[in-house]
């Protein structure tokens, strides 16, 4: 299959063309310089994308979007973190939209969609609540696919839940803190954490792209969502030391900022859309999916 990449630089999206390529398929990437072999420039910025870029294409896959990381209390960082996301998902949806035979889209979304359900088992018919940054962001990023879907293009929302491997966030950067013996709970710990392995996530996505009639909403995660409390005791087990501390949850609001509901906030998600079209999890507990995180 032809396949075009929006976000082709970043972590997972380096990870997934090398994936896609492996299984024979034929990928190429938009990018924002001069372009190389297999490389289209674009800039979702300046206007409208010309169809023909996608016209080719069977499957369109958006992954752009600023870092999550950054500094919560910046309005500009906000900013950026909105408009990177939806700007970029509108661009290639209207493109694929004015397509001769619109091509597939498979776009990047997040699994804070749902915002604090506290323990109620989420499946993707679940509604979105509440007002927190990412919550609000992820609604505005699947709205602006709408233009493709509208046009009769095969649309899946991937709502992806953090993807645990040692070579990136979250735990190239709680790793250290717990063979360091500071792995710590943070607020009560009951609230649920939604975690995906990488070869699980990078499986998913091509499985979702080979699919000829799969589309809507489906939750990238583990089939078994561990709360704050479980991830905290099986990554300090898996360093081989114990995690005693807590941080209160009147401390991470105050430093966490705009960030504080995806710390505090419980999402116990599980991937049933994927499990009801046949994918199979290879890692399926949170012991299995920081085992393969932190043997990456």
């Amino acid at each position: 299959m032809r396949v075009v990449i929006a976000g082709s630089s970043g972590f997972l999206g380096t990870h997934l063309i090398s994936h896609l390529r492996s299984h024979g398929h034929q990928v190429s990437t938009l990018v924002r310089r001069a372009p190389g072999p297999d490389e289209i420039r674009w800039d979702p910025y300046a206007g409208p994308l010309d169809p023909a870029v996608v016209a080719d294409a069977h499957v369109v896959v958006n992954l752009a979007g600023a870092p999550t990381m950054g500094n919560p209390h910046s309005k500009k960082w906000a900013r950026e973190l909105r408009e990177s996301r939806v700007r970029t998902t509108a661009v290639l949806a209207e493109a694929i939209a004015r397509s001769e035979r619109p091509p597939a889209f498979m776009a990047g979304n997040g699994i804070s969609f749902y915002g604090d359900h506290g323990a109620e088992p989420l499946k993707e018919s679940a509604l979105s609540r509440g007002d927190a940054l990412l919550t609000d962001v992820t609604r505005e990023w699947q709205e602006a696919t709408a233009p493709a879907a509208a046009a009769g293009s095969r649309v899946c929302i991937l709502r992806t839940a953090p993807v645990i491997d040692r070579r990136s966030a979250p735990l190239s950067l709680l790793a250290p803190l717990f063979k360091a013996g500071l792995g710590a709970r943070l607020g009560s710990g009951r609230q649920y954490f939604p975690i995906i392995s990488l070869r699980d996530w990078l499986a998913a996505v091509a499985f979702l792209v080979e699919s000829r009639d799969l589309s809507g909403p489906f939750n990238l995660c583990a089939p078994q969502t561990p709360t704050n409390a479980e991830f905290t005791t099986a990554l300090a087990r898996a360093v081989h030391r114990r995690a005693f501390l807590a941080v209160p949850s009147f401390a991470l609001r105050r430093a966490a900022g705009a960030m504080a509901p995806e710390v505090l906030g419980s999402l116990n998600t599980v991937p049933a859309a994927l499990e009801a079209a046949g994918f199979d999890f290879a890692d399926r507990t949170v012991d299995d999916v920081i085992s393969t995180g932190l043997a990456a």
